[in-house]
């Protein structure tokens, strides 16, 4: 049964950290675009920064909030299939917050204890999903088909998210734990593809609700390349993490016109950070190589990206000024692949 005059900070679930994590990406983005913008790039970096900085803390006061006022509701988010994924992006965006203070020259306790704050917290949401995987399915779960339903795109972010720590790590001196982080995710990289693309294939699609998260597969290996870069590897390993991110991201673009005919929700800015992470990418190697094509290729995805964060977050305001967003989600149904 559900509540009556249900309020917005119930469903206030930790996958709204997801703006923090593209705005943060578009900052990288852009400050990656210095080489060829020169001051302006720089400027927008440390403005997107700080926006992203200001929304991070006010989700981190209404969170807090959210746990005192309604404890069940975090309690059912740790439980849900999907919403559970959704933990890490919280530690993501203190890594990604310390990657953007560092990339702007910063350092200091404050930094610093911000990315050892993300970097424990995302190794313990990578030990906490992968112990759900081990753990026998009982109850609904084992009725709703095991663990399948909680198999989306969604499980990059707290497996393979692991690889964002060098992005900071490797310039604050940690390149040695950043190392050893990012070799996890780079292990389950290939491994969560696998299982996306299983139960896509033999299981069920994932809800249509969550077709946009489609896109959070081009993000490992453009955050793999930029990693790599940290580690002053070949660039040609580097770009070749670039092209599997180009042919990913546009193997997804090519189901674009689905992904948009879905009604705006959460699950649309997981199209931000990625774009934003293959932008900052392509710029790097752009101007690593001296290559003027991708460079201006590079400067025109950078406008898309930024077009797309204005446009999530003009949807965003306005979904939350309708009552449409921090709400009730509707129930997903487990369609077979081999149904009609």
């Amino acid at each position: 049964m559900s509540l009556a005059s249900p309020t917005p900070l119930k469903f206030l679930m930790p996958g709204w950290f997801s703006p923090v994590m593209g705005l943060c990406g578009l900052a990288l983005a852009w400050q990656a675009a210095a080489p060829a913008l020169g001051e302006l790039a720089t400027g927008a970096a440390l403005v997107l920064s700080g926006l992203a900085l200001l929304v991070a803390l006010g989700l981190a006061a209404a969170s807090l909030l959210r746990w005192q006022r309604y404890p069940q509701a975090l309690d059912e988010d740790l439980k849900h299939p999907v919403r559970h994924a959704f933990v890490a992006t919280v530690p993501v965006s203190l890594l990604l917050l310390a990657t953007c203070a560092q990339a702007l020259g910063l350092d200091g306790p404050a930094v610093r204890g911000l990315w050892w704050a993300g970097s424990g917290l995302q190794l313990w949401a990578t030990l906490w999903v992968l112990g759900r995987w081990l753990a026998p399915a009982v109850g609904p779960q084992a009725a709703a088909g095991g663990l399948w339903p909680g198999v989306t795109p969604v499980l990059f972010v707290p497996v393979v998210g692991n690889v964002v720590a060098p992005l900071a790590g490797v310039g604050l001196g940690y390149g040695a734990w950043s190392a050893t982080q990012f070799g996890i995710g780079a292990l389950f990289w290939p491994v969560v593809l696998t299982l996306v693309l299983a139960r896509r294939l033999a299981h069920s699609p994932v809800p249509d609700r969550l077709l946009p998260t489609w896109a959070i597969a081009v993000a490992p290996p453009a955050v793999i390349g930029l990693a790599l870069l940290q580690f002053q590897a070949p660039v040609w390993l580097a770009q070749a993490c670039w092209g599997v991110a180009l042919f990913t991201l546009l193997w997804v673009g090519a189901q674009g016109k689905r992904l948009l005919a879905q009604p705006f929700g959460l699950a649309f800015w997981a199209l931000s950070f990625p774009l934003a992470a293959f932008t900052a990418l392509t710029l790097r190697l752009a101007a690593l190589q001296g290559l003027a094509p991708m460079q201006t290729a590079g400067l025109l995805v950078l406008a898309v990206a930024s077009l797309v964060v204005v446009g999530l977050a003009l949807a965003t305001v306005r979904g939350l000024r309708q009552g449409t967003l921090l709400a009730p989600e509707p129930v997903a149904t487990i369609v077979p692949a081999n149904s009609p």
